[in-house]
């Protein structure tokens, strides 16, 4: 699982039929405390998130294991939303 934070959404018509429904948001991964760092990449959202949450982030084979993800071609999918991140007793991201 990699922290991320959704910075964006993506519209797409045309996608493999399993797709059709599915929002698609563009998150980037972030550190503890919420900074983004690295590339955008697309995620299958199955938490109704949006943009400006940090959210956890799955990838790979682990990514087609949510209930709405199974069996689909995706590479990436938002399986929670964070609330707190909290590191060595400190809180360093609050939602809110």
């Amino acid at each position: 699982m990699l922290i991320a934070k959704v910075i964006g959404t993506t519209v797409s018509t045309i996608k493999d039929e399993t797709l059709t429904g599915q929002k698609l948001l563009i998150v980037q991964q972030a550190d503890e405390k919420g900074t983004p760092f690295g590339k955008p990449y697309v995620a299958v959202d199955t938490v109704n998130a949006g943009v400006g949450d940090m959210v956890l982030t799955a990838h790979g084979s682990s990514a087609r294991q949510t209930a709405i993800t199974k069996e689909r071609p995706v590479d990436a999918v938002i399986m929670a939303m964070i609330d707190t991140l909290e590191v060595d007793g400190e809180v360093t991201f609050q939602k809110g």
